[in-house]
Parts: structure tokens; sequence; C-alpha cells
């Protein structure tokens, strides 16, 4: 009896102790299944915020800044615009006599409109035999040569792609700019193609020597980087429309030093279609030729000197007196042309920049100096 009692209270210990167990396993059990639940949602949110940080939308990372979006959105739009050229020169093979093809140099480029017109600097394409674009679209195209603009460094060629590859750039204002807002560069520096730089309008009214000598004014100045390759390439406004030609670079080096220097949009609009219809400026003239800046200089002369009258021309009509020698073979000077209409000529340079702003056939007022004396002459002006 005592034996059975005692099997009684063993059996009654072990399911107590069995059923502590078991309430402790379950209890335990729950507390793990609450707290891995926040857990698991936390590392849910990691591994979230974590792909949000790379998840793509619409092609695009969704982490941008606003500002960042809007520049990705100007490039892609005028991205298509730009092209890239590369030039070659003819030589003859000292020994083998055979004509070769030398590569010259590369540069950037934009396309104009959907006949194929494609606008870059001069001196891009100077002394070069032959020269090749190559659109956006990695398609490479033989360029002929429309016109040219030495004294403006811009020159316009032309392909014969299909219109639905040719994207215009779109065309802006430069003269309401203003020193500090957003300027954008897109061109092919060391010929890596399509490459953006960014920065400001960090001056206005600049001058630069063009490849004619002729001083090309009102340039734009930037800090957007701008480098070998990049000549030609469009300079946009942060609507990303075009409001220069990137076309020098200041540097002591020769690499950029953070001064690049572009030609006005205002510029090319009305330079462009004169050497797509003349292949040249139809720039008028009075039919003189002037002395240089040097020859007035060492006389003490402001104005333009001048030295020839073209027979027949504006100038020998009005009584224009050129430079001679008298019977004695002493140099009698001929007029000093000082102003235009209301416009002063203060160096020969001046008188070409002047003339541009008139339309030939258009009648103007001669302000010169003759024998030290100011006087007036009315005459029209004549093509070039």
């Amino acid at each position: 009896m005592q034996n059975r009692i005692t099997h009684l209270r063993l059996l009654f210990w072990l399911a107590l102790l069995g059923v502590a167990f078991w309430a402790g396993t379950a209890w335990k059990n729950a507390e793990t299944g609450k707290n891995s639940e926040p857990y698991l949602q936390s590392n849910g949110n990691a591994h979230g915020t974590e792909h949000s940080a790379t998840q793509q939308t619409n092609g695009q990372p969704d982490n941008l800044k606003p500002y960042e979006l809007e520049t990705i959105h100007l490039f892609e739009n005028a991205a298509p615009s730009v092209a890239f050229i590369t030039t070659t020169v003819m030589q003859m093979d000292f020994f083998s006599r055979n004509i070769m093809e030398i590569p010259q140099g590369t540069g950037s480029a934009f396309v104009w409109d959907k006949k194929g017109h494609i606008i870059t600097n001069f001196h891009v394409i100077q002394n070069a035999d032959k020269a090749q674009v190559t659109l956006a679209d990695r398609s490479t195209w033989e360029a002929t040569l429309v016109g040219v603009a030495p004294e403006k460094d811009l020159a316009v060629l032309k392909i014969t792609a299909p219109e639905k590859q040719l994207i215009p750039i779109v065309l802006g204002s430069s003269d309401n700019l203003r020193v500090g807002q957003m300027a954008l560069a897109i061109g092919n520096p060391f010929g890596l193609d399509q490459t953006l730089t960014t920065g400001i309008i960090s001056a206005l009214g600049r001058e630069i020597k063009s490849a004619s000598g002729v001083p090309i004014r009102d340039v734009i100045q930037t800090d957007a980087a701008i480098n070998p390759g990049n000549s030609g390439g469009p300079l946009l406004n942060s609507s990303g429309e075009l409001i220069g030609v990137n076309t020098a670079i200041f540097s002591p080096s020769g690499a950029y030093a953070g001064i690049g220097f572009s030609i006005p949009v205002d510029v090319i609009k009305w330079v462009v279609p004169e050497l797509i219809k003349y292949g040249k400026i139809q720039r008028p003239t009075i039919g003189i030729e002037a002395a240089n800046s040097s020859v007035s200089q060492r006389l003490g002369l402001e104005g333009a000197l001048v030295l020839q009258v073209t027979p027949g021309g504006p100038a020998e009509k009005a009584g224009i007196r050129p430079t001679m020698r008298d019977r004695l073979g002493r140099i009698r000077l001929g007029d000093v042309i000082t102003g235009i209409d209301n416009e002063v000529i203060k160096s020969p340079t001046d008188l070409p920049l002047v003339l541009e702003k008139y339309k030939p056939g258009t009648k103007v007022t001669i302000t010169l100096l003759r024998e030290g004396k100011q006087t007036t002459l009315t005459l029209t002006l004549a093509s070039n």
C-alpha cells in the first residue's frame, strides 16, 4: 500500500513537471513570436530602405534630388542634338606616293535643322580636307562644307541623314543673360562623347580674337568645364535652350583653368542663315581699305584711317579721301572715320563690327576727320 502511494506521488509530480514544461515552452514560443514579428518587420524595412536607395522608377533612381532630376532631364533632352566631329587631311606618302587620310582633330557640334545643317567652330574644321559627323545615335555621316565665318569662329556643315535622326537644338536668347545663372556645356572633350559639365555664367561682354584676327565682342564667360574637343558644342541655360557656342578657353597650361568662352546665340541666329544662304557673311561695306591698328596708334589717330577707296564704291561716290603722296612724295593722310550714325569708331577693328549691324542698301551718316576738322557725309552701303 505504501509503495502504491509512493508511485502515485511520483506520477503526479512527473505529470506536474510535464505540464509546467509544456506551459513554459508555449509561453516562450509566444514571447518569441511576439518579439520576432517586429524584428522581421524591422529587417524587412531595413531591406526595403536599402532597396529603395537603388530602386528605379521609370529607369531612374528614386532617391535623386529635384535639381538632379532637372539636370538629368535637361541632358537627356539636349544630348540627341549634339554631334561629334572628326577631321582629316590628305597627305602623300613620301616613298610610295600614295595619298593617305591623316587624322587632324576632333570637336563638337550640334544639329541646326531637319535639313541636315550642323553648326561648329571654324577652327574645328580649319585646313581640314574631310569631316565626318557622328550623331548621338552613333551613326556617322560624311559632311560637306556649306559656309564659314572666320571672324565669328563659326562654320556650317551639312549631312544627308534622314530627318528622323536629326533633332535640332532649341534656341534661346543671349540678350537677357545674367552673371550667376546656371550654364551647362555638352560636348566631346578629349574624344569622350556626350560629356556634360555644369557651372555658371561668370562674366558677360568679354572680347576674344577670332581666327581672322577680328575681335569677337560680347562673348559669354563661363566656369563650366570646357576642354579640347568641347569647341563647337552648345552652352545651355537651365531650360535646355542654346545660349552660346563654346569656342575657347583661357589657360596658361592649355588645359581647363576655370574660364571658358562662348559665342552668344544672338550672333549665331543671324550668322548661320547668312552662311547657309551665301556661304559667308554678307556684311555691308563702304568700299575702303583701312590702316591697321598699329599704324593708327603710331600716328596717334583714334578711328579708322582710310588708306584706299574702291573705285566706284560708296566711299568714292561720297567723296571720302584716301591716303596718298603729293607731288613732292610726302604722305598726305586720308580721312579718318570716327563714327557711323550714332556708333563711335575708335579703332579700325570697330568698323566691321559696326557695319555688321546694317544691311546692304542702307543709308548711313559717316563722321570723319579731314585735315583735323570734323565733317559728315551720307552714303549708301554696298554688299561686300
